[in-house]
């Protein structure tokens, strides 16, 4: 989709209007829920994930996210012990109904639930013409459905294949990390799903959250490092070979 000049002045006006209402809050937060006190971020454990897609399902049905699209999803991988680099990945219907029985020929196999990483410096709010896509001060990567092109600029720039164009809507859609939910005091639909806790939501400005904890005691590890995004997705168990 090609964007004019013209439409560009148009639609730049509307895109202030828009962040600025971001600024002063959003119609799903809590009266109470204050900004200032939150920096959202992800941990997903590997080492507890059994690929059992109960957190595909359950994103699914809370994020009213069309069959064949996945805001978050699960891919298994086997390595085998002499082609460390290569290994092989599957992910059956983004891993929704779980895997079928694993090779049985040596080497490994493990699960790795991925989603959009929330990072500070996204490459997709970069790109985008009129700033409907964004980091909210309480860094939540969000898509401001009004104001969205569906122009792609953004599917194209996120270097982890977490964003789609929604075949109803025509526009960007991805993790929110249920944000409607997070502003009222209740975890992301996938953390509350998950049967292992492999996925926990954390807060980073809150010194009490047991991310910290964690962090200090445990090899945990971004996706893609040398992209610099700033990921807020931490892994822990992560496998040098996955991609």
């Amino acid at each position: 989709m090609t964007i004019t000049r013209r439409q560009l002045l148009i639609l730049l006006p509307a895109a202030a209007v828009a962040w600025n209402y971001i600024l002063a809050g959003t119609p799903e937060a809590s009266p109470n829920y204050n900004m200032a006190e939150h920096w959202w971020a992800m941990l997903v454990d590997i080492t507890k994930c059994i690929g059992c897609g109960s957190c595909v399902r359950g994103c699914q049905q809370e994020n009213h996210v069309p069959d064949g699209y996945y805001r978050t999803w699960v891919e298994r991988y086997h390595i085998e012990d002499w082609q460390m680099e290569y290994p092989e990945v599957d992910s059956p219907d983004g891993g929704k109904n779980g895997f079928p029985p694993a090779k049985e020929t040596g080497g490994k196999n493990f699960f790795v639930p991925k989603l959009c990483n929330h990072c500070a410096d996204s490459p997709c709010t970069q790109v985008c013409p009129v700033g409907a896509t964004f980091v909210s001060p309480d860094g939540v990567v969000l898509v401001d459905q009004k104001y969205c092109l569906g122009c792609r600029y953004c599917v194209q720039a996120c270097p982890y294949g977490c964003r789609f164009i929604n075949p109803q809507t025509e526009t960007a859609n991805k993790c929110t990390l249920c944000y409607h939910r997070i502003t009222k005091g209740l975890t992301t639909a996938c953390c509350e799903v998950c049967p292992t806790g492999a996925r926990q939501l954390a807060n980073l400005k809150d010194p009490k959250d047991p991310i910290h904890d964690f962090l200090r005691t445990h090899s945990v590890q971004v996706l893609k490092p040398q992209m610099a995004t700033r990921s807020k997705c931490f892994y822990n168990g992560l496998d040098g070979a996955v991609r």
